[in-house]
């Protein structure tokens, strides 16, 4: 029951604030017919990705994990003119079906997809300096998300904001005791977070047409 209530408020909220776009619709639809897993952000969760990215006036953005490309058209149309994304994806096939995407978006041109592990790729961008970054979006395997934290406090300036999905884990994220690596991964995140006095962070749950999760936020401080 509950899970049609989410579904049924989000299927609404995204009516009328992140209304049917033919352009991301077919996306989604050139990822699931090269059958990548449909495990791309919600239509509110893309347009609050780029609400937050025009509100932080970025103009460089930096995306972990790519998949279809979905999250990218969202936040390359938060871009002013000559703004730039990178976005890093582990898998060809899955950067293929993304390059495709944004090219069919008029996007070829701001966003540019990245083929490698991150934990290759990140160290390439940073020894290359092209940070910092406006906003960085972690959306990979979750028992990376310590790591690519790390590479983002390298690859921040003071008032970049780092945001990660998948945080919650259907509330597992509270299970000190899971075996869970992805949930293990998120919790060193979260508790890496906590300690590190470069960023203010914080989390919030969510609940909808992807089921129960949540996203981390954090804010580089001035000054660090």
């Amino acid at each position: 029951m509950l899970q049609e209530r989410w579904s049924a408020v989000d299927s609404y909220l995204s009516r009328n604030l992140a209304p049917a776009d033919p352009v991301l619709e077919a996306a989604l639809q050139a990822s699931a017919d090269a059958g990548l897993p449909p495990i791309s952000v919600s239509p509110s969760q893309g347009k609050l990705l780029q609400v937050l990215a025009r509100a932080q006036g970025a103009r460089k953005v930096l995306e972990i994990g790519t998949l279809g490309g979905y999250s990218a058209i969202w936040l390359a149309r938060a871009l002013p003119p000559g703004g730039r994304l990178i976005t890093l994806e582990a898998e060809a096939r899955h950067a293929a079906v993304a390059r495709a995407n944004l090219a069919h978006a008029g996007l070829a041109d701001v966003a540019e997809v990245r083929v490698g592990l991150a934990q290759d790729t990140l160290p390439e961008i940073h020894a290359a300096g092209e940070g910092p970054f406006d906003l960085i979006f972690i959306d990979a395997d979750k028992t990376g998300y310590p790591d690519y934290l790390v590479w983002s406090l390298r690859l921040s300036r003071p008032g970049s904001m780092i945001i990660a999905d998948n945080v919650v884990r259907d509330g597992a994220v509270a299970d000190s005791a899971s075996t869970d690596a992805n949930v293990r991964g998120v919790r060193r995140f979260i508790e890496m977070m906590a300690a590190e006095p470069r960023v203010s962070a914080t989390a919030i749950q969510t609940v909808g047409s992807k089921g129960y999760d949540g996203f981390a936020l954090a804010v580089v401080l001035a000054g660090t």
